[in-house]
């Protein structure tokens, strides 16, 4: 063997890292995909055929899916050309106030909703004393409004960058040769943008196929496939893993094959342009800036209403689960804090742990594949973005079946919940990681080394300090990210392990929105504050725009 094999560290790195990966990311997928063809009851995509509810769920997804997709789409695409191309007022809030519904948990969403349009929503009754009677919010009308002035965020974020940058000569060449305006834009940009959209309505696909908050909260009579892999998984438990193996593996397949077919979309047709060359915002005046200005504002309101229902919903009298609306007291945050204040510190001990260790793993891996490639390192890279695919019950339901006894018993303990956290959040850090680490030359680190430093410590005082903005960055988003989670969570948590969104989802099935209120604002309070620290004291740059 080379002695300098021997002597560097970073081949022995490479070794463990895939070993974690390989036991905590590869062996509960695969042990979800070899249970549903291995049953105690046989095949479990046989049992799937003859399940009509699963199929029902299945198919109800992919069609929520479908139309949420389009509708976040349809909203955030037509958002994202006025924010890029015109200016007009109040432009400034409308383009940085979506935003905030990215650190908004969706099960306080979900509530939120409820509390504003539900059987006894306040709007709800309000019309109904007016003689004004809306359709029930449970269901396709509650899944499909809620989820869209969610995810058409994700779409404006994806688009207006892509639009902004376009270059304008080429609409002002077509138009030149006798294409009218609106033709122009069809014809030559949005072929450009097209990736761009098409990625944002694939992350938004994605999100809608694996979200579980608003499907269970808001479904009810419809059959939803993150709620089946949930409901499977709480009944059988471990002692039946194939329906719910079944399920899990079908939601990973649908993702996966998405991801496919979009890349053979975007491999089709390919165009390359000379960005930085974007047309100037053009100012809207009058009725016309007045009309933009105000439709712009009621999308942007609409999906801000659950920060501002909670907020006084948090400081709202009840008597069980009716809200006297006007009436204000401090108990339901008294409960937060005092009474049962569990929850707020399982949260952030679990949702810090997890952070720690996600962000130091992530960036340790980014730096073994960008710095210091060898034969596993594009094996960990690919192993490392699994869970992307993987929706939060898909996880839970991996390693709740992995962890139940055998080598390595986790069930029932805190750890398997920051496992959870770990797992799927570690793609952030990676991302971050990898994107800096492209910048940074090797010679500075070869200049260290040549002066006697061995490589490990060149790592920790040359590498890392000059990583540490995009570390940063990693760990907020990480933070914003985990503190939130519910789906995988729920699945594997134990008695007095309970996080705020468990706390918040249990107290809105017992109809307590007012305590749910106050949970949620906490919760909102806990991802914001970081947040607002570190971008105004610490000036991390969160988004990497600079």
């Amino acid at each position: 063997m080379n002695p300098s094999l021997l002597r560097s560290p970073w081949p022995w790195f490479s070794a463990l890292a895939l070993a974690l990966l390989g036991v905590f990311v590869v062996y509960p997928l695969l042990y979800i995909f070899t249970a549903s063809f291995f049953g105690d009851g046989g095949s479990g995509w046989v049992q799937l055929m003859h399940d009509g509810r699963s199929l029902a769920a299945i198919g109800n997804t992919l069609v929520l899916a479908c139309v949420v997709t389009l509708c976040s789409t349809l909203i955030g695409v037509p958002l994202a050309y006025v924010s890029a191309r015109f200016r007009f007022r109040g432009k400034l809030l409308i383009t940085l106030l979506p935003l905030i519904t990215l650190v908004i948990p969706e099960v306080v969403t979900a509530q939120t909703w409820l509390m504003i349009l539900g059987n006894n929503g306040l709007i709800t009754r309000f019309l109904k004393g007016h003689g004004i009677f809306l359709p029930s919010f449970y269901g396709w009308f509650g899944l499909i409004t809620s989820m869209s002035f969610i995810y058409y965020t994700y779409v404006y974020i994806g688009t207006v960058a892509a639009i902004g940058k376009f270059d304008a000569q080429l609409e002002e060449a077509a138009q030149s040769l006798g294409t009218a305006p609106v033709r122009s834009r069809f014809h030559v940009m949005l072929p450009v943008i097209r990736p761009a959209i098409l990625a944002s309505a694939l992350l938004v696909f994605t999100m809608v196929v694996g979200n579980f908050a608003i499907s269970t909260i808001l479904g009810h009579n419809v059959p939803l496939l993150s709620v089946a892999i949930y409901q499977a998984a709480v009944a059988e438990g471990a002692s039946n893993l194939t329906m719910q193996s079944t399920l899990a593996s079908t939601s990973v397949l649908i993702v996966m094959g998405l991801l496919f077919v979009n890349r053979r979309i975007i491999a089709r047709g390919r165009y390359e342009i000379v960005q930085g060359r974007g047309a100037k915002p053009q100012p809207l005046k009058g009725g016309r800036g007045v009309l933009v200005s105000a439709a712009a504002g009621v999308v942007v309101a609409i999906s801000l209403l659950p920060l501002l229902t909670i907020a006084v919903g948090a400081f709202t009298v009840s008597r069980g689960p009716v809200m006297r609306w006007g009436e204000w007291t401090l108990d339901n945050m008294a409960r937060v804090f005092i009474t049962a204040p569990g929850p707020l510190v399982n949260s952030i001990l679990f949702a810090g742990i997890a952070t720690l260790i996600s962000v130091a793993f992530s960036t340790l891996v980014s730096y073994l594949v960008v710095k210091k490639p060898n034969l596993v390192t594009p094996l960990i890279d690919y192993v490392a973005a699994i869970p992307l695919a993987l929706s939060g019950t898909v996880l839970g339901v991996g390693l709740l079946a992995s962890f139940n006894g055998g080598f390595l018993s986790l069930t029932g303990t805190s750890t398997i919940i920051v496992l959870a956290y770990v797992i799927r959040r570690m793609p952030f850090g990676m991302r971050n990681g990898q994107a800096i680490l492209h910048n940074i030359p090797n010679s500075i680190e070869e200049a260290s080394i040549s002066l006697g430093s061995p490589p490990f410590r060149t790592f920790l005082r040359v590498v890392l300090p000059m990583m540490l903005p995009a570390v940063a960055s990693a760990a907020i988003l990480t933070w914003t990210t985990t503190v939130s989670e519910l789906s995988a969570s729920l699945l594997v948590y134990s008695g007095g392990r309970e996080t705020l969104p468990i706390q918040i989802f249990r107290l809105i099935d017992s109809g307590l929105m007012a305590y749910a209120s106050a949970y949620g604002l906490v919760l909102v309070a806990v991802i914001l504050l970081p947040v607002v620290i570190a971008t105004t004291v610490f000036k991390v740059d969160l988004f990497g725009s600079k």
